[in-house]
């Protein structure tokens, strides 16, 4: 067997495809996972090419002029568009005389059946042939391919879709198959040869074997038929309308669930041709059901519980978040209705734009047979057919209905595009939708929410795009790293395609989200294919949500606004207090506007809301894009600054819900000197100090709390304190203590050995304690201990410190040991003091390896601590409220 490919364009481009035999015209290479999950095989008709049958002028059907480039569309775009697939072109002598390099092959279509089926069981095996067939076939190459799936066990078996273009089925009393052999013999433009012709003469005995052996197989093994009709004539045709096959011998008249008939607006031989990928029959391959499709069962159940099983709803909108998957959940829901409910006829109306719409009104027009009238729109014959044919039952899928004034009109427009929709009570609609608005105008109360996916989706759904199945083994990173990209499936296919791409692990990719915030939006704003989705829409997660962005500016100054000051704070946790102009209508109306495209979820309480981590990251892209970064942070600090509240104890239930926000606002401001970032930055700290020395009483109770404050205060001193601010030290220490208390152990031992490892730094800058002078600071320590005076107990503790950096473990535990029994015998149980050398001490056994015993001392510490809260319940019955 002949057969050839190369991976990248130019080479693939100058390929050589065989006359004879198969043409593998995607890569030989398969996929890392050893196989690919579909094969396509495209059989020519009479006189035909595997190329040139299928080969158009790029963005004409005309004859080429120079410097038009040839569409071979098989190779040029299903190689690219579906990289799962193996895609095949297969040749064969049917030539009525032999062509110019071939001699004469007088083998009969029967016989060319028999080869083509004994090639794919026989040579194709050898290249890595799995997984189910599909064939597109020109006119006499149906004939070929019907005999060969009738034949063929592996062909009755894996077949799985036919798609038929012209392809002469039948007779018909109008154009017996005596007419249809002359009519091809006239595209042959010679005398057929004798035994193809005795063929294709009337009543032929192998014709009808092969029709009515394949019929019964398509219904026993539900393989689905796409029958495609020529629209156009062809000059010195006999028959109808001067048609090579005419319509009632282009299709097999099997029922609806088993075969979809379309007119093509073409001719006979143009119609194995596109030049674009909107064009049929491309259009069709190109729909073929998301092999990656991954979970959605209890949103799939909904829907088909309206709409089939209850029978109570005949229009239903799903709204959810862009990238999340609303259009592959219509899909599935249109190929469960196909194969389950045999009697629904299925549209599918893009709705992006008056184009789009028209277009597929267009084509539903061409498949309902619909004439066009004088002065009447596409559109309205449509409608009004649709909704006269009250016998007959429609799922419309009105898909991407995102632009409210679009559908229903705005004052400035007379209607929308929803006037065209049926409306009987055998029409079943179904929209999906970003917009809120757009889902209760069209559907009402019939709206079902479609979230990011659960972590066994993801995980599922990763699987199946992943081309190295083995970088799942680690489950730990593999869940880390969905949750890092929100179980979002149009963020996991981005991710998925630059670790295919790039033979990159999870791990790694995980390290490059984790990076600078530029690195990120990099990493998430790079476009690649996905042939799940239109051809032109954006594709890169961080650009995805950009048209809605432009539809809420034009609709909702206030939601556009109060959008941009969000992107500046932390997105999680956000009290409505904090919003500008909090009460009035005007902000309301705005939250509901941000609501209703799922960029804003409201919280826990129905006054605390959160904004999508990556909207709130491609909201700021977004922002630097439109050269709108200084006028936006200036208004947050002006408006942060201004609510922040004093030191109060009334406000400290603010000060816990402001916190983060401030936090994230300052860290992303730093180089903004104003007065109103100076301002926010000092009632900051002095809310930070206030919190931090109650949050010890935290640690009784509500530790996980406490935990969060520290870590917000922590993580603001280590950015604006020096390292060795004692400030920033006792801050880390508390927060040390929290962990411990929660039992985080290993975290609390690292920052307790983080900070001791500074204190000594410290001293080493004031003592000269470097790798040089360790004795001679010693010396100056010791002889400070002998001397009596207030701060003894401070210059043994350093000296302590001094004899571990010297590795004189045991000595600084001896006198670490001697200072607490002192500090025992003289301090009350809850003196700060007092815990203090008992931290240092433990630390001290840590070094030891004496860690029962250090972390019997950590223990007593928070022991403490705890006994001292309950004395002081009734004080601190204030402070707790925060």
């Amino acid at each position: 067997m002949a057969s050839s490919a190369l991976p990248d364009t130019a080479s693939r481009a100058a390929a050589t495809v065989h006359r004879i035999g198969f043409t593998q015209l995607s890569s030989r290479n398969p996929p890392l996972d050893g196989s690919r999950e579909v094969n396509i095989i495209f059989v020519h008709g009479l006189r035909g090419h595997p190329q040139k049958t299928w080969e158009a002028t790029s963005n004409s059907d005309r004859a080429a002029s120079p410097g038009r480039r040839k569409v071979f569309w098989p190779r040029d775009y299903l190689v690219e568009d579906l990289p799962e697939a193996n895609v095949w072109t297969y040749g064969y002598n049917a030539d009525v005389i032999g062509g110019l390099f071939q001699a004469d092959n007088q083998n009969s279509v029967s016989q060319h059946g028999r080869d083509l089926a004994v090639k794919i069981e026989r040579d194709l095996e050898k290249e890595g042939f799995r997984g189910p067939i599909i064939f597109v076939a020109h006119s006499l190459g149906g004939i070929v391919v019907k005999d060969a799936i009738r034949r063929s066990d592996v062909c009755r078996v894996r077949t799985k879709l036919v798609v038929f273009l012209g392809t002469p089925h039948r007779g018909s009393s109008s154009a017996g198959w005596g007419t249809i052999a002359s009519n091809l013999a006239s595209l042959a433009l010679q005398d057929t040869s004798k035994r193809i012709i005795k063929t294709l003469e009337v009543n032929s005995e192998v014709l009808d074997n092969i029709h009515d052996e394949f019929q019964g197989i398509v219904l026993d093994k539900r393989i689905h038929i796409h029958s495609f009709q020529e629209a156009r004539d062809i000059s010195g045709i006999k028959g109808p309308h001067g048609k090579v096959i005419d319509d009632f011998s282009s299709k097999l008249g099997l029922p609806s669930p088993f075969e979809t008939v379309e007119s093509m607006d073409t001719n006979h031989i143009q119609m194995a041709r596109c030049s674009m990928k909107t064009e049929p029959p491309y259009s069709v391959l190109s729909q073929v059901t998301n092999n990656r499709f991954a979970g959605r069962g209890a949103v799939l159940d909904q829907l088909q519980g309206k709409f089939i099983v209850s029978r109570k709803c005949r229009k239903v909108a799903v709204i959810g978040l862009g990238g999340v998957g609303k259009t592959q959940v219509a899909l599935q829901l249109a190929y469960w209705v196909k194969d389950n409910q045999p009697d629904y006829s299925i549209f599918w109306v893009p709705a992006q734009s008056v184009g789009s719409f028209e277009q597929a009104y267009t084509e539903m027009a061409k498949q309902l047979a619909i004439r066009g009238e004088k002065g009447k729109d596409i559109k309205e014959l449509v409608q009004r057919y649709l909704d006269s044919e009250t016998t007959r039952k429609w799922l419309l899928i009105v898909d991407n209905a995102d632009d409210y004034d679009l559908l229903f009109g705005s004052s400035n427009t007379r209607g929308g595009l929803n006037r065209y929709l049926p409306n009987n009570d055998n029409a079943l609609v179904l929209f999906t939708t970003r917009s809120r608005d757009v889902a209760i105008a069209a559907a009402g109360s019939d709206v079902i929410y479609l979230h990011e996916m659960s972590l066994e989706e993801a995980t599922d759904f990763l699987e199946k795009t992943l081309i190295q199945k083995r970088l799942l083994q680690n489950e730990s990173i593999t869940k880390e790293f969905l949750q890092q990209l929100t179980y979002l499936p149009l963020a996991i296919s981005q991710a998925a395609a630059y670790i295919n791409r790039n033979q990159v692990s999870i791990e790694r990719y995980l390290g490059l989200l984790r990076g600078t915030e530029q690195a990120m939006i990099g990493l998430l704003s790079r476009e690649f294919h996905d042939d799940t989705r239109y051809p032109g829409s954006q594709n890169a997660i961080a650009t995805t949500w950009l048209v809605s962005f432009e539809h809420i500016s034009n609709l909702d100054e206030t939601a556009a606004d109060l959008l941009l000051f969000l992107s500046y704070i932390e997105p999680k946790a956000i009290p409505q207090s904090l919003f500008p102009s909090p009460q009035s209508e005007e902000t309301e109306h705005a939250i509901g506007t941000l609501c209703g495209y799922a960029f804003l979820v409201r919280g826990g309480a129905d006054n605390i809301f959160d904004i999508h981590s990556l909207v709130h990251l491609a909201m700021r892209m977004w922002i630097s894009k439109h050269n709108r970064t200084k006028e936006v942070v200036e208004k947050a600090l002006d408006h942060v600054a201004k609510v922040f509240p004093w030191d109060e104890p009334a406000n400290r239930e603010q000060w816990r819900e402001y916190m983060p926000h401030a936090l994230r606002l300052l860290e992303g401001t730093r180089e903004y000197q104003r007065q109103e970032r100076y301002d926010l930055y000092r009632r900051f700290k002095e809310a930070a100090k206030v919190l931090e020395e109650t949050c010890i009483y935290r640690l009784a109770g509500r530790t996980k709390e406490a935990i969060e404050i520290l870590e917000h205060i922590v993580a603001v001193k280590n950015e604006t304190l020096a390292e060795h601010d004692p400030s920033r030290l006792a801050s880390q220490s508390l927060l040390a203590s929290a962990y411990l208390n929660d039992r985080r152990t290993k975290e609390a031992i690292k920052i307790s050995e983080h900070v001791t490892a500074i204190q000594e730094k410290t001293l080493t800058d004031e003592a000269y304690l470097d790798s040089d002078r360790i004795k001679e600071a010693i010396e100056i320590l010791e002889h400070a201990v002998a001397e009596d005076g207030h701060d003894r107990f401070g210059s043994k503790s350093a000296l302590a410190r001094a004899y571990l950096k010297d590795e004189r473990v045991t000595e600084a535990i001896e006198l670490l040991e001697r200072v607490v029994a002192i500090k025992r015998k003289t301090l009350a149980e809850d003196s700060h003091d007092r815990l203090v050398s008992e931290h240092e001490l433990a630390c001290a056994y840590l070094d030891d390896g004496r860690i029962n015993e250090a972390i019997g001392i950590f223990e007593h510490v928070v022991t403490a601590q705890t006994q001292t809260l309950a004395r002081s319940k009734d004080t601190l019955a204030g402070i707790l409220k925060w």
